[in-house]
This record gives structure tokens, sequence and C-alpha cells, in this order.
């Protein structure tokens, strides 16, 4: 599907008439939020329209416009289901949650607190994100809680705070973007993964200004290239390296803003003791990326900044992904701080956030090392705040606990968590090394996931809980650029189907917790205000009548600043002395070799049809079609080499494991490349390649390379 700029995927114009009514919401998928309509008084007749909006204004991509039809999937879960002589079957209520409790009590008088553990994900509204995270710390107090978020923005986050003092996705409307005539998107492929997203791309593209680093020709770097732009076609893991020299040729070239260094930043001297090593030639021969490239992309910034006060440069999952993913993302924050574009009107740095509430659900306590209001939990102010408004004390909240892989790794271990209990993921499909995950979820006594659907994770759990879709619940989500929306109810859920807060305002009573759990989202709003209030993401003005009022509210929004903070670092930035910080970084490159045996280097990422792991996804027929099989893209050279021709099936093959593939030839790919989405499971799990070397900061695991050869089938 060719994918214009102004037009994403369908036509902006098809907007709800005036004369109709509906519901105003948000789309259920990424994290642009686009505005939508629903119109409908059954799953049966709902109906979306686009909704002008500053996201999206107007335009939906393909997975929006056909949201209803995953209302009315025939895969849709309606009663709990629990596991009988090894097979699914249909419970009560009571006898599923009886079973839980009974299980969680059990565990932890025999095993300990953290004998039980939870995993969350990024789709969660922010009301049940901030509950998951309460319900874990205070009802069964344990340690151990994070989140699929980890695999997402958690690398670009860790570089935020340490360069800036503080995370938000995009620190700017991104609607600013729209005035730039330079953008540089670092592994960023909006075309397909954010279509809407391209409308604010337009000016850029138009100027020849739009560029993009990422191994392969996409349809964004195909659309910067279709108007005179540039595609920085990297090896993969090289991010960093590229990142120094486009730094070493800033400064060298006399394109560095000495004033905003001088007066805004510190630290520059010890990155330019490293930066000053990587000569334009030599970050060629690492990366493949000519010099002459380089200097266009860095010369292209530095014009758009002067002279039209509009560049920005925009990491996503193909620069974070890696196991030196927050170095990465530090050496693009100096490139950006080198030229002077953070904290000034028309220029900055940001990050595009993936999943639907990837802000939010990272911002009140579902990551191991967190409390509500991006407080981190081993800080005694932070604990004592939050164990106030909970209502304990601060010495019985947990520590920190592991990180999302190492987590889910030490399931069914000596000294491992024996009962997991899943919300809105699917790590079957989505965690890295899957192979040893699925392994570590057989070896646990219990595995309990609530969904709305039989993922490939809840198709292998003991309990299954049917929980409430997207248009059959109130609440707010987060988005990219910290504004805070609302999610409106259209539909009441089927008889059956139960919220998460109930589900854990029930389980609490169960195990006998005597802090009482709301089963409103707007009473646990109220109280996610208090608890973030004078924390980094201070939520505290805020209120679900503002945001029903029609206002636009990004954090911090506090009694200070009560009509929230659209732009962030204008006058100081987050950090103690209200400087940017240079930090040194070096380039690292992928933890694993190709060699002989694996000479070819996979890359994952996603499709324009598909979202996540594909749970949801897969079950709507109309992207399902659209996608067609797991695939996996070849430079034609490197099929034929071994045999292959296009449509053929292939086993592409890494040290773990193997994963079973349709070819799709491509003379623009990398002939030492291969990519595959991620979004199948069985024989086509893309993530039975990856590997699990993980970021010594974020705990990111290197998704975005790993050694794999191709075998024929035959």
């Amino acid at each position: 599907m060719t994918t214009d700029l102004r037009t994403p995927s369908r036509p902006i114009a098809g907007t709800a008439p005036a004369d109709r009514t509906g519901v105003a919401t948000h789309c259920a998928y990424c994290g642009l939020q686009c505005a939508m309509t629903l119109t409908g008084s059954t799953a049966e007749d709902l109906t979306v329209t686009p909704r002008r909006f500053p996201t999206n204004r107007g335009g939906l991509c393909q997975k929006g416009w056909t949201s209803a039809e995953l209302l009315r999937a025939p895969g849709r879960l309606t009663t709990p289901l629990v596991r009988r002589d090894g097979e699914l079957a249909p419970a009560s209520w009571d006898e599923a949650l009886d079973l839980v409790a009974d299980s969680l009590v059990r565990t932890q008088t025999a095993y300990g607190r953290d004998a039980v553990a939870v995993f969350g994900g990024g789709g969660l509204t922010n009301e049940k994100a901030y509950q998951l995270g309460k319900f874990a710390r205070v009802a069964l107090r344990t340690s151990q809680i994070d989140y699929n978020g980890r695999w997402c923005m958690s690398s670009a986050a860790a570089a935020g705070i340490r360069c800036f003092g503080l995370d938000r996705g995009l620190p700017f409307p991104v609607t600013d973007i729209g005035s730039a005539h330079a953008v540089l998107l670092l592994g960023a492929n909006p075309a397909e993964t954010m279509p809407p997203f391209l409308t604010h791309l337009v000016r850029a593209a138009d100027a020849g200004g739009l560029m993009v680093a990422d191994p392969r020709l996409t349809p964004t770097a195909a659309k910067a290239l279709d108007g005179g732009g540039l595609h920085l076609q990297l090896r993969p893991g090289t991010d960093a390296a590229l990142a120094l020299g486009l730094l070493h040729l800033a400064v060298t070239e006399g394109y560095a803003d000495r004033r905003f260094v001088d007066e805004r930043t510190s630290g520059f001297e010890d990155v330019w003791a490293v930066a000053a090593q990587w000569l334009p030639e030599r970050v060629e021969r690492v990366t493949g990326v000519a010099v002459t490239t380089m200097r266009a992309t860095v010369a292209a910034l530095a014009r758009a900044r002067d002279t039209e006060r509009g560049a920005y440069i925009l990491s996503a999952r193909g620069s974070e992904q890696h196991a030196s993913g927050t170095d990465t993302v530090t050496a693009f924050i100096a490139l950006a701080l080198v030229l002077g574009l953070p904290g000034n009107p028309g220029t900055g740095f940001g990050t595009i956030t993936g999943q639907g509430n990837g802000q939010g659900g990272r911002e009140h306590g579902q990551k191991a090392d967190q409390l509500p209001g991006y407080r981190k939990i081993d800080d005694p102010a932070a604990r004592a705040h939050v164990a106030a408004v909970w209502g304990v004390d601060p010495s019985d909240l947990p520590g920190p606990g592991r990180s999302a892989f190492e987590l889910l790794s030490a399931l069914g271990t000596d000294g491992g968590p024996r009962v997991l209990m899943v919300h809105g993921s699917n790590p079957v499909v989505s965690a890295p090394d899957a192979r040893v995950v699925t392994e570590r979820l057989a070896a646990l006594d219990l595995l309990v996931v609530s969904d709305f659907v039989l993922s490939e994770t809840a198709a292998v759990a003991d309990v299954v809980l049917p929980v409430l879709q997207w248009a059959e619940e109130e609440g707010t989500l987060t988005n990219l650029e910290g504004r805070v929306l609302r999610r409106r109810r259209a539909l009441t859920a089927p008889e059956g189907c139960r919220s998460e807060l109930d589900v854990w305002s029930d389980l609490a009573a169960r195990i006998g917790c005597s802090t009482a759990f709301s089963t409103d989202p707007r009473v646990v709003f109220d109280e996610l205000r208090r608890a973030s209030a004078g924390g980094p993401a201070d939520y505290s003005a805020v209120t679900w009548e503002r945001l029903d009022a029609g206002e636009s509210l990004h954090w911090p929004c506090s009694t200070e600043r009560p009509q929230g903070t659209p732009r962030l670092f204008l006058d100081r930035f987050a950090t103690r002395g209200g400087r940017a910080r240079f930090v040194p970084v070096d380039h690292a490159g992928p933890v694993e070799a190709d060699d002989a045996a694996y000479p070819l280097v996979a890359t994952t990422g996603r499709v324009l049809q598909h979202y996540q792991s594909g749970a949801q996804t897969r079950l709507v027929d109309e992207l399902a079609a659209a996608a067609g099989e797991m695939f996996v893209q070849v430079h034609p050279d490197t099929a034929a080499a071994v045999g292959l021709d296009d449509g053929g099936t292939t086993d592409v093959v890494s040290r773990r494991g193997r994963t079973r593939a349709v070819v799709r030839l491509d003379d623009d790919m990398r002939p030492d490349v291969v990519f595959l989405p991620f979004h199948w499971g069985g024989d086509g799990r893309a993530n039975s390649l990856t590997h699990a070397a993980l970021d010594p900061t974020s705990r990111m695991p290197e998704f975005k390379a790993c050694a794999v050869r191709l075998e024929a089938v035959q």
C-alpha cells in the first residue's frame, strides 16, 4: 500500500458528518493515539471515523480504520478458563479467582513474597498501570514486577534522564515538527508504524530535508529519497558510530552552536575526546554510510536550524533496541546538543513512543524500579510520599525487582518466581530468545493471563481471565508527546468480562489485604494524581473534568503549572544545575558477531498492518489478508547464494533457534542483512532467533541485531 505524506493510508476527508453523534475517543494501537469517533450501539454495528486532532489531523492508518473489527472478532474471550487435565476449560469467576488467590497465598507462605511476579503492558490505561503497580507492592508485597515497555522505550528513557534529567518521548508537541525543514529519523519507520505521523513531515520532505538512518530502504526512507532527502543505510548496530561521526563533522565543519554549548550544557570536552577519534572515513568503514551522505546530513540540520528555525532529531526502536541502546541515544543527544537543538523553539530532540500508552505506562509504577510520578523506588522521599497516599508504612514497600527479561528468565528457577500474573502482554511471541521464555513459563506452578484474546501466552496459561477491550472501558492514556488523553466507553462489555480493576480488587480482598482497591477508574485517577504530585511526571492538576472539557494537558501539570507543559526545557533542563549533560560514550557494536556459520545480520521490526505481537491484528481479516504470511526480506544475491527464490520458503537459523518464513527479494536490501517482522507466533516467531544481551543501564535486549544463516526448505 502506498502511503502519501498528506493522506495517511485512507483519505483524511473521512471525518464524521456534523449531524452524526458518537463517542469521541482515541485509537487502541500506537503511541500517536489518533482521535476517532465510535458510532453504534453494539459491537456488530460499531463504526469508526477519524476525528481531527493535533496528532493525526483527521487521518487514521489501516489498523485504526479496522479497529472496530477487533471488537467483533470471533476469538473474543468472554468466560474465565482454567486448565483441567491439560486443557483449558470454561470456569466461573469465583472458581478462577479462588484458584488464583489460593495459589498466591500458598506460594508466598512457602517461598516468600517474591515467589509471585507480575508482568504488565504498555497498552494498559494510566489507571490500570498505576493500580497494577500498587497491587503488586501493597497487596502482593512483591518486588517482582516489570512490563513489556522495558523492550520499547527504556533505552531512550535512560538516555533522556541521563542527559536532560527527564524522560518524555517528545518534549514538545508533535505539531512543532510540522514546521521543520530538516528531520533526521533514527531507526524510525512511521510510514508503517504510525502513518498519520507522516503529515508532520511534509514540510521537511518537500524541502529535501527528510533524512532516515535505517539498515533498510523502508517506505519512510523511500519517501525521504522521493523528496530529495537522504537514506543513511547503516549496518545494524553501528548507530553510535554514526552519531559520533556526525558530531565530529558538526564540530570540524563549523556547525556547532558554541554559545548554546557554553551557556546551557556541561561536559562537552569529555564527549569531544571520544568523537574526535571518529573521523568520517572511519565511520564510513564501520557503518557503510558514505562520508558525503554524513556531510549532507549535518549541513541540512544546521541550515534548517539557522535559516528556518526548524530542525529535529528523532530516535525510535531501530537505534534503541540494542545492548548499547542507552549509549547510542546518548550519542545522538550529544549531536543534538552540539547543534543547539534541544530546549529551543522550533528545534529539538525526541523519541517516537511505540505502544499506545508507552509513555503513561512507564510513569506510574509498572517498571521494576519505579513508583508513580516517575519516582525512583529506592528514593526514601519518594517511598514516603507514595506510601502516605497508599496508607502503608514506607518500610513495607519492596525495593527494586528484576527487569523484564531477567524476571521472565528466572521463572521456575531456584529463588525465582513460581507464580506469574500477565496483563496486556504476549511474551511468548514478543520476548527475546522467546524459546527460553516459553520454557520458563512452562516451569511455573501457576501462570495467570488477563486478556481479551487467546494470545500465544494465554494459550499456555493455567488460568485465563477475560477482560475489557478498549472501547468498553473508561480511563486515560498519555501519548508520545506527554499529552494526557481520555479513553471513553462506547459499548457495554459482553457478560462475563471484567475490568482488571475489578480483578485486582477482588484478589486483594481474597488474599486478606486490608487496603482498598477502587474499581472506579475516575477514583483511581484521582489517587494517581495525588501519588504523582511533586514527581517528575506530575499529573496533580489534570482532571477528567478538564480533559472532558477539551483542555489539552501535557505533564508536568501541577498547581505551579496548571495549564501543563507542552514544551519542556525552554528555560532550563531538569538536571540539578539546569544544564543538559554531554555524557561520553563510544561505539560498541552488536554483541553477537557474524561468522562463516552465521554470515548474515538479522534485524526485526513491524509492518503496516500488524501491531506488536499480532495477537489482536491477526484476528482482523482485512489486516491479516493484506499482511500475508510471515516473511524474510533478503537481497537477491544473498538469496541466490543459498538457492532461494522469491516466494520460496526458508528457515532463518540463529544460534538459539529457527524461524520459517517466505522469501521476499528486495534489491534495496544490504546483502549482509535480512529483515523479519515479529508479529507471528509458532514456526514464524522471529524472536526464536533474537538473543537477550541486555543494555547495562536500561536492561533493553538486543532485538535489532543477531547473526543468522538461511537454509532452503526442501
